[in-house]
C-alpha cells in the first residue's frame, strides 16, 4: 500500500491541509505539518525539540517558505493563511504529487518542465531535522530561496512577538539563534549555497484548527535566515536545523541511516510474525513504522537505557495508562521484546503506594498518581511480555513489585482505591477526581466520574489475580491466596450483569446506585485473557456492543440511549466533537468514537465466534484511514455521528498498538 496523493488532493486546499504528516526522533521530539505546507496548529513545526527528553518539547523552527526562480519566472512553493483569512501565496498548487516513503514525506513540485523534490526526516536520538531539496528534472538551473521562520516557545503555547529580540550569529555554513540568555541555541545550516541572517517578524499566521478547538488562533514567527542556492539538474541542497553545534551535513548519508532504521524495523517484525501468506501487508508495515514513532527514551540514573511511550502526537507526553495498554502492540507484536523489557523495568521504578503514575508533567514536576486502571494494565503488559519471552529473570525481578501492588489494593491506597471485603471487588473514587480512562475534567467538573466499581477495573483486577497465580506457580511461590481471591471475584462478578438489558452495568455501587449506561468498557471483560463472564454473557456483550457502539473506526464511548432503542436527541449523547475545552471534554467520553477500542472488540468477537475472517473485517477500515488525518498513522478519536470524522491526536499510540496487536493475533 503506497500512500500517495496527486493534484486531486494536493491542489485542493481543504483536502491538502486536512492531511498531516509526522516524523520523530526517538527522544520525544518531532516535526509535523500539512500536505499543503500550511500551518494549521500551534503544534506544527519542522523542529519541535525535546530539550528534556522525552519532554521539554519546544518549537524552534516553524517552517521554511520556499520560492524558486526558473526560466525568469518566480514560483512560490509555500502556503500561508493570515489573520484576515487571506491565503497567500498558493504554493500548494504546484504540488504535483505527495508520497509517504516509510515515514518520510516527499513532495514533488512541478514548475514548467522542472521537478523539485523535497523530503523531511529527523535523526534518531537527536533534535535534528533534515530538509532536502533535489532538482530531479530540469532543462536549466533553478534558483531556490528558503526563508527560515523560527520561534522559541513551549509547544503548547503561542507567540506574539512584542519586540522580542533574539540573538543571531553567523557560524560556518549557517547561523545560530539564541532566543534568550538561558535558551538552547538553534543552528540552521546547509551543505551548499549561502545563508544570510535576517531579522524580520511575520505577524498573524492563522491557525485554523486551533480556532476549531476554541484556542488562540494567531501567531507570529521570526524570519531569521535566508538560504539561497542554484541547483543544476540532479543536484541537491540539504538544510539542517539542530540543537547540536555540528550535526552531520551529509544529506545522503543521513537519509540512508533513516531508511536503514525503518527497513530494519520491518525486517524484525516480519521475522517475528511469519505468516503463511508471506510478507506482511503494506498497511501493516506502515503501522509497524508508526509504532516506532511512539517509543522514546526515558533515561534514569539506575536505568540509563530506559524507554517509555508517547501517548499521542501532537500534545501528549508519556502516560502510564496509555503506555501499558500500548506496550504489547507497539513492542511485542513488532518483534521488539527488549524494548518492552526496558519499559516495564523503567515504570517499575515509579511504582508508589501500589500505583503506577498516570502522567509525567511536561515541565518535569513529580509524576501524578491519579489512575486506578494504569496499574492493572501493568499486569497485562507483563503477562504479554512473559508469554512472548518466558523471561523468568525479569519475572523474578518484577514479582515483588507486582505482589506489593496487590497488597496495596487489598488494604487501600490513594483516592479510596480498595478491595471491598464484602465481595472481593475493587472500589475506587472520590469526588472531584477522575480515575478511569474516561478522565475528562474541566475545572471542577468531572464529566464521567464513575465512582464505585467500574466494570473494566474489576475485569482487569480479576485478570491481574489470575496472572499473579500463574506467575507464582512459575516461580515456585505460593499461589493459593491469589487463586482464592480470583475465585471470589469470579463468583461475585455476576453483580455486573443486567439480565433485563442483556449487557453489563458500567459501574456498580456508585453514590447514585448502579449505572446501566451502555458503554464500551464491558468489552474488556470479554477480550482480556481471563474473562469473568459466562460464554453466553460474552456473546451478548459482543452482540450488544456491535449493534449499539460499533463504528468503522472504533466503539462509541456511550450509546445514544440506554437500552436498545436509538434516540438521537438523548441528552447525554454527543455525536460531534469540537469547540472550546468545555464542549470538547463534554463530548470526549459521551459518544465520541475511540479507535483503540476496535482492537479489543475484534479480539472479543474472535473469542466468541472463532471466525478470523469476520474479526479481521472490523480492522480493515483502518487501512484506508492511514491516508487521512495523520498520514501513515491512526487517529485518537472520531465523531460518533457519521461520517465519523477523525478528531483529536493525528497519531495515537494505543490506536496503532491495538490494531496491530489484534490483526496479528487474528492472523496467528
Amino acid at each position: 500500500m503506497c500512500i500517495e496523493f496527486g493534484r486531486e488532493i494536493c491542489g485542493n486546499l481543504d483536502n491538502a491541509e486536512s492531511r498531516e504528516w509526522l516524523v520523530t526522533n526517538g527522544i520525544g521530539g518531532y516535526a509535523s505539518g500539512t500536505v499543503a505546507g500550511l500551518l494549521t496548529r500551534r503544534y506544527h513545526g519542522l523542529l519541535v525539540a525535546a530539550l528534556q527528553p522525552p519532554l521539554g518539547r519546544t518549537l524552534l523552527l516553524a517552517k521554511l517558505d520556499e520560492t524558486v526562480l526558473y526560466d525568469t519566472c518566480s514560483y512560490p512553493l509555500n502556503t500561508n493563511r493570515w489573520a484576515d483569512g487571506t491565503v497567500s501565496p498558493h504554493g500548494y498548487r504546484h504540488i504535483e504529487r505527495f508520497t509517504l516513503e516509510g515515514t518520510i514525506p516527499l513532495w514533488r513540485f512541478a514548475v514548467a518542465d522542472a521537478l523539485l523534490e523535497k523530503r523531511v526526516w529527523m535523526q534518531q536520538g537527536a533534535n535534528t531535522t533534515y530538509v532536502q531539496y533535489t532538482l530531479s528534472r530540469a532543462t536549466q538551473p533553478l534558483h531556490l530561496t528558503l526563508k527560515a521562520m523560527v520561534n522559541y516557545r513551549d509547544y503548547h503555547g503561542d507567540t506574539q512577538s512584542n519586540n522580542w529580540q533574539m540573538s543571531l550569529e553567523t557560524v560556518e555554513k549557517g547561523i545560530s539563534i539564541t532566543a534568550n540568555p538561558s535558551a538552547t541555541p538553534l543552528y540552521l545550516l546547509t551543505d551548499s549555497g549561502s545563508v544570510s541572517p535576517v531579522y524580520n517578524w511575520y505577524y498573524g499566521f492563522d491557525l485554523a484548527v486551533e480556532r476549531y478547538r476554541g484556542l488562540s488562533d494567531k501567531e507570529d514567527h521570526l524570519h531569521a535566515a535566508t538560504i539561497e542556492v542554484i541547483l543544476n539538474p540532479g543536484e541537491s541542497l540539504t538544510f539542517v536545523a539542530s540543537t547540536e553545534k555540528q550535526p552531520n551535513l551529509q544529506g545522503e548519508a543521513a537519509l540512508k541511516l533513516r531508511r536503514t532504521h525503518e527497513q530494519k524495523l520491518i525486517e524484525i517484525a516480519q521475522a517475528y510474525q511469519p505468516l503463511d501468506s508471506g510478507e506482511l501487508p503494506a498497511w501493516i508495515n506502515h503501522l509497524i513504522l508508526a509504532a516506532d514513532q511512539f517509543i522514546v527514551d526515558r533515561p534514569l540514573p539506575e536505568e540509563p537505557n530506559g524507554k517509555t511511550i508517547i501517548a499521542g502526537y501532537h500534545w501528549f507526553g508519556d502516560w502510564g495508562r496509555d503506555t501499558m495498554i500500548s506496550l504489547p502492540g507497539l513492542t511485542i507484536s513488532t518483534g521488539r521484546p527488549e524494548v518492552a523489557r526496558s519499559i516495564l523495568r523503567t515504570f517499575a521504578k515509579y511504582v508508589n503506594q501500589g500505583m503506577l503514575p498516570n502522567r509525567f508533567p511536561d515541565a518535569g514536576e513529580q509524576p501524578e498518581y491519579n489512575t486506578v486502571d494504569a496499574t492493572l494494565w501493568y499486569f497485562q503488559a507483563v503477562r504479554a511480555y512473559y508469554s512472548a519471552t518466558s523471561d523468568d529473570h525479569l519475572l523474578g525481578e518484577l514479582f515483588g513489585v507486582l505482589a506489593d501492588i496487590i497488597n496495596w489494593h487489598c488494604r487501600g491506597t490513594r483516592y479510596n482505591i480498595h478491595l471491598d471485603p464484602a465481595d472481593g471487588l475493587l472500589y475506587a473514587g472520590v469526588a472531584g477526581v477522575q480515575l478511569t480512562w474516561m478522565d475528562a475534567k474541566v475545572g471542577d467538573w468531572v464529566v464521567t466520574p464513575r465512582i464505585g466499581k467500574p466494570i473494566e477495573v474489576n475485569a482487569l483486577w480479576y485478570n491481574a489475580l489470575r496472572t499473579m497465580a500463574k506467575f507464582s506457580r512459575q516461580l515456585g511461590k505460593p499461589h493459593q491466596e491469589y487463586q482464592a481471591m480470583a475465585d471470589r471475584v469470579l463468583a461475585r462478578f455476576s453483580r455486573f450483569w443486567h439480565e433485563g438489558l442483556g449487557y453489563c452495568y458500567d459501574v456498580i455501587d456508585s453514590p447514585d446506585g448502579d449505572d446501566s449506561s451502555l458503554r464500551p468498557n464491558q468489552i474488556f471483560a470479554v477480550s482480556l485473557p481471563e474473562s469473568p463472564l459466562t460464554p453466553a454473557q460474552q456473546m451478548s456483550v459482543v452482540e450488544t456492543c456491535g449493534r449499539m457502539l460499533l463504528t468503522s473506526h472504533g466503539l462509541r464511548s456511550r450509546s445514544v440511549s440506554e437500552g436498545l432503542s436509538l434516540s438521537p436527541d438523548h441528552s447525554e449523547y454527543k455525536g460531534k466533537y469540537g469547540g472550546n475545552q468545555y464542549q470538547r471534554d463534554g463530548a470526549y467520553h459521551q459518544g465520541t468514537v475511540w479507535g483503540w477500542l476496535i482492537g479489543a472488540f475484534a479480539i472479543a468477537h474472535l473469542r466468541v465466534y472463532n471466525n478470523p475472517q469476520q474479526a479481521r473485517q472490523f480492522l480493515e477500515p483502518m487501512a484506508n484511514h492511514l491516508s487521512a488525518h495523520g498520514i501513515g498513522s491512526l487517529s485518537e478519536i472520531f465523531d460518533g455521528d457519521a461520517p465519523m470524522t477523525p478528531r483529536g491526536c493525528i497519531a495515537q499510540a494505543w490506536t496503532v498498538a491495538e490494531v496491530l496487536r489484534a490483526w496479528l493475533a487474528i492472523e496467528g
